[in-house]
């Protein structure tokens, strides 16, 4: 999905990076995403709050995308992963910190005109709240 022009999307430090993590204000400014030791090629880095948003018109059938907190925060930072298929949320992470390895999502879109990567501060503020969705991947027709 990195590859893909998204439709909309809001960070909560700096911009969304495609296949770097957030680090800090500039664009490209990241390293690798990396979660628990797991390097991931492509993706997304995000900072929370975030949502990027994909218009989909109907055509994409599911996503699957590992999630974590990037390892460039050592051991602070919590989020919540969130994927929204149009108004409903499909996929929730609950908390995860960065000692936590990352997690597989798979959701069905089956018809979604919308899919919004969501990601959220867990309730504990933003700081260190580096979220990297890891491998993203839709499948469409």
């Amino acid at each position: 999905m990195s590859d893909l022009t998204w439709s909309s999307a809001t960070n909560g430090w700096g911009p969304v990076e495609r296949d770097r993590s957030n680090a800090e204000q500039a664009a490209g400014d990241g390293t690798p995403l990396t979660v628990n030791g797991t390097v991931y090629a492509k993706g997304l880095g995000t900072h929370a709050a975030s949502s990027v948003a994909y218009y989909l018109g109907g055509s994409c059938s599911s996503l699957t995308t590992a999630v974590g907190v990037d390892d460039e925060v050592t051991t602070k930072g919590s989020v919540v992963f969130q994927v929204w298929r149009d108004s409903s949320l499909v996929a929730d992470s609950g908390k995860m910190t960065s000692a936590d390895p990352a997690k597989q999502l798979s959701v069905d879109l089956t018809g979604a005109l919308e899919v919004r990567l969501v990601v959220t501060d867990a309730g504990d503020g933003v700081d260190y709240d580096h979220g990297d969705w890891g491998g993203p991947r839709l499948v469409c027709a």
